[in-house]
């Protein structure tokens, strides 16, 4: 790789990095093409990306970014996971490396904040973006319902009071 492509290479991680909202540094020492490309495909479909390049290629690269912090991860043999979403890339290299022992995860970064291997995996136990969303929304929902509930309650109880009113009124009059 001749340096016009290296500083293609660092120019492009950087844009990429800037906008992500979690990056996942793993070791994959040992880990054949197909793992590879199954783990790239996986992380692809969630809406993520992996990227593999020399760790010192990979430490420019994220000069300028919030992720600065993980300069300190690339050491060894490593690829960098990232998504914009906070939660994808965590929960796919996770997944994965339970799957794989190879997959080595080491830490990461999300935002500024730099995170290690197990801080890593319990942002992987974090419920998506889209699900939290639809808790909230069931949250929001369930009281406006009992309220309704509430409401149309005492209308009904009055016309059960009626009604046995009135069918104590008509025995009443059959019975005289």
């Amino acid at each position: 790789m001749d340096r016009a492509q290296k500083r293609e290479l660092v120019s492009s991680l950087n844009e990429a990095w800037k906008d992500s909202g979690v990056l996942v540094v793993a070791h994959y020492a040992g880990m054949t093409v197909a793992q590879m490309t199954e783990f790239r495909k996986r992380m692809k479909e969630a809406g993520g990306a992996v990227k593999v390049a020399k760790n010192s290629l990979a430490m420019l690269a994220l000069k300028g970014t919030a992720s600065e912090g993980a300069t300190g991860l690339l050491k060894g043999q490593t690829c960098v996971a990232y998504s914009a979403d906070p939660v994808s890339a965590a929960r796919v290299s996770v997944k994965y490396s339970r799957e794989n022992d190879k997959l080595v995860i080491l830490g990461g970064t999300m935002g500024a904040t730099v995170m290690d291997a197990n801080a890593v995996k319990a942002l992987a136990d974090l419920p998506s973006l889209d699900e939290l969303r639809a808790k909230l929304i069931g949250l929001v929902q369930a009281p406006a319902t009992k309220i309704a509930r509430v409401l149309k309650e005492p209308g009904a109880k009055l016309a059960r009071v009626f009604q046995a009113q009135g069918a104590k009124g008509a025995e009443g009059a059959n019975s005289a």
